[in-house]
């Protein structure tokens, strides 16, 4: 028998494990491509690489700092689920961006590859876990909330967030790695506008 796929069906507790596994192991993965480049994404993460490459500190410890206030607005308004789904993502992705060099030696990789692959890496991860109601903080939190409360497609509002930390990155990295990162950023982000939107996935978690 077919099923009715237009019918809303739960997530399992697996099936969320699951993705989130995936979804920060991609995310984390990403990250590390851009770090052996010098590139920057957008959000907390991108956040989190500038000054990771500004003063040396560890990109894990950074980012999982940073979205520490985040948590507050999740908890107020996304709900106590999606709160402790995205604390635990927050974390997956800190202990992957650090475990990941230990495992997987990356010798050398091209620049224009580190952006367009580490861009869809992490695009593929935000979207494993946004389709399972979690986020890697920051603001994919607000971005999420905008979109469900007020219709504003995540991926275009996360867009405009990404060209503001690219200001910023004009005056801490090369400029053409400041151009990559900007089109690694429009793969991770048209990854997300053109499959996260209402109707195009019936799972709920």
């Amino acid at each position: 028998m077919t099923p009715d796929l237009s019918t809303p069906s739960k997530h399992t507790l697996y099936e969320d494990v699951f993705a989130i596994l995936i979804g920060t192991t991609l995310v984390g993965l990403g990250i590390v491509l851009y770090s052996k480049v010098l590139l920057t994404t957008g959000s907390t993460a991108g956040l989190a690489l500038l000054l990771h490459y500004s003063t040396g500190i560890g990109f894990g410890l950074l980012f999982f700092l940073i979205n520490l206030p985040f948590y507050l607005l999740a908890a107020l308004r996304m709900g106590v689920a999606f709160t402790v789904k995205t604390i635990v993502s927050v974390g997956l992705v800190s202990a992957c961006t650090w475990l990941t060099p230990q495992w997987l030696d990356i010798s050398s990789v091209e620049p224009v590859y580190a952006a367009l692959v580490g861009g869809g890496l992490i695009g593929l991860g935000i979207l494993s876990l946004f389709r399972h109601k979690a986020s890697v903080g920051g603001i994919n939190i607000l971005a999420l909330f905008l979109q469900e409360n007020f219709g504003i497609r995540a991926g275009y509002f996360q867009l405009a967030v990404d060209v503001a930390i690219m200001v910023a990155a004009v005056f801490i990295l090369p400029f053409d790695r400041v151009l990559l990162s900007l089109l690694g950023a429009l793969v991770l982000n048209l990854i997300v506008a053109l499959n996260h939107k209402p109707g195009r996935y019936v799972g709920f978690s």
